[in-house]
Formats: C-alpha cells, sequence, structure tokens
C-alpha cells in the first residue's frame, strides 16, 4: 500500500498540478508539499481534508482507510454522496434503497443479455 506521501504525489501528478499550484492552492509553501510527498510530515486533519477536495479523492483513501482510489474521484458523484450526507437518516434511507434497486435492475438485465 502506497504511503501518505506517495499518494499526494501521485494524484497531484495525475491532475498535472506541480506541487508550486497545490501549495497555493492550500496556502502553504512549496517546501511543505515536498516534506508531504516525502513523509517527513503530516499535513492537519483540515489540511488533509483540503488536499482530498483539491485532488478530487477522500481522505480515507489517503490515510489508508480505503484502497479504492476511484471511490469518489468523479466530483459529481462525489457532489452526489455529500449532498446524501448531509440529509436526515429516513431520506438517506429512501434514497439508498432506490439507488439499490436501480443498481438491481441494471444487473439483472446485463445478466439477460
Amino acid at each position: 500500500m502506497s504511503s501518505f506521501g506517495k499518494k499526494i504525489s501521485e494524484l497531484r501528478k495525475s491532475k498535472k498540478i506541480s506541487q508550486s499550484e497545490l501549495a497555493k492552492r492550500l496556502n502553504t509553501a512549496t517546501s511543505v508539499i515536498g516534506r508531504y510527498e516525502r513523509d517527513e510530515i503530516n499535513p492537519s486533519i483540515e489540511a488533509a481534508k483540503k488536499l482530498s477536495k483539491i485532488l478530487d479523492t477522500t481522505v480515507g483513501y489517503l490515510l489508508g482507510e480505503t484502497n479504492e482510489l476511484n471511490f469518489f474521484k468523479n466530483p459529481d458523484m462525489l457532489k452526489r454522496w455529500n449532498a446524501i450526507e448531509e440529509m436526515g437518516e429516513k431520506d438517506k434511507e429512501h434514497i439508498l434503497f432506490a439507488i439499490d434497486a436501480l443498481i438491481q435492475k441494471v444487473r439483472l438485465r446485463n445478466i439477460a443479455l
């Protein structure tokens, strides 16, 4: 499994963002980004949250809680998930029930093909 710093570096490069540009977006020094990427220091929780948003991933991925890089790499999917997360429990339950039903329908359709 990649380290926190390696993940930041890989994501930054895949988005074609320089260390300098990432530092500007994070409101920090370029040297700090380099130290993150070399695993010399770890960011604060707030910085990790900002990094995950800038790099279109999750804090969980950066911290190694999940290996799913593409879990919410699509910003539209991430926005949808965040919108659902802000809802009350009953609304979340209904929406997830509907999503599960749609997924099942597509899977059954694909099996029939």
